[in-house]
């Protein structure tokens, strides 16, 4: 029997990560099976290793959602994908187009590595329709870091606020989801001011931003309305959550968007609420996006030869030393590259 390399959890831990060999699995009906080229790490994934974060996980446990790899097994009557094709994944699965699944008092939130098993594996078995064609202008590192980083900032500035030319979005911070919402808000004629650190900024410049703000000053509210002749942003990725939803009320344009997507700073968010009301704000939660959204994104990254941002590589056995690393605050994406059969064509 053929053996892989997969990381397993047995419990809540950094230190119950484990490398085991495993069984190749065997596709079954409507299903694939994929030589995983890469996995993209978030910062979600982290939260998961760490803390579990309040959901039901199924031990031994495999962590990560984001991976790009070739099609590599047909089960029976799967025929979304040919042998040999190059696949992405779709972080909520599930969610192929419309409203997300849920309800009022239990909203949805069925995830890869999360409510799924994850694919930090050489070898994963999936549903067929739990998958896109990857671009072929990205190799599978670079393919791997969209499905969630960078569907969720395309989702929000393009699918839900529908950014336009001339159009002004601040961006805090300079992780995945930020360098993606700076490209996308490009590719769209904004004009982008980010927050960040100096020493990162000059980087951030060096990608297409118009303004930076140092994140540490004081007075960075009155430098955002200097900047914009006191109109603020049409646009706001608010991707740290806490407290700072108040400052991004308070930086929004009369009729502004806020796109709340991480929850780094507390998953208690607090506000004013007379700017919130005075100025007409729109405040919408993204939880990454559907599938039709994930290929609509595709087809333009792929059209404008757009390549996402990668601070660092690290092999299959190094996890551990890539989620360090995810603590420092990284400039983009952290990706796992496996030594698996994902670039050497063929089938298994």
């Amino acid at each position: 029997m053929r053996t892989m390399r997969r990381w397993e959890m047995d419990g809540i831990g950094r230190d119950r990560l484990i490398l085991r060999e495993r069984p190749i699995p065997v596709p079954g009906r409507h299903e694939v099976l994929v030589a995983v080229g890469a996995v993209a790490l978030n910062h979600r994934d982290k939260m998961v290793v760490e803390t579990g974060r309040g959901l039901s996980l199924a031990f031994p446990f495999t962590p990560g959602s984001d991976l790009a790899g070739r099609i590599v097994a047909l089960g029976e009557d799967a025929e979304r994908f040919a042998i040999g094709d190059r696949v992405i994944s779709c972080f909520t699965p599930e969610w192929v187009d419309g409203l997300r699944a849920g309800t009022a008092r239990t909203p949805g939130y069925r995830t890869l590595g999360g409510f799924f098993a994850g694919v930090l594996a050489e070898y994963v078995v999936l549903p067929e329709h739990w998958l896109v064609m990857a671009p072929e202008s990205l190799d599978d590192a670079e393919a791997s870091t969209l499905p969630c980083a960078a569907l969720t900032a395309w989702f929000a500035l393009v699918e839900r606020g529908h950014v336009r030319a001339g159009e002004t979005v601040l961006i805090r911070g300079t992780g995945g989801v930020a360098l993606f919402g700076l490209q996308f808000a490009k590719l769209h004629g904004a004009t982008v001011i980010m927050s960040c650190s100096p020493e990162k900024g000059d980087r951030a410049r060096e990608l297409g931003a118009d303004h930076i703000i140092d994140r540490h000053r004081k007075d960075g509210l009155d430098a955002l309305y200097a900047l914009t002749g006191d109109r603020g942003a049409d646009h706001v990725l608010e991707t740290v959550g806490g407290a700072y939803l108040g400052q991004s009320v308070q930086a929004a344009a009369v009729g502004g968007h806020i796109y709340q997507i991480g929850a780094i700073d507390g998953f208690d968010l607090s506000s004013p609420a007379m700017p919130l009301m005075m100025k007409d704000v729109t405040i919408h939660g993204i939880g990454t996006g559907h599938r039709r959204a994930l290929e609509d994104m595709v087809r333009a990254v792929e059209r404008v030869g757009m390549a996402p941002v990668l601070d660092s590589r690290f092999p299959m056995p190094a996890l551990p030393d890539a989620l360090d690393r995810l603590d420092k605050g990284p400039f983009g994406k952290i990706v796992i590259e496996m030594a698996g059969g994902a670039n050497q064509g063929g089938s298994i």
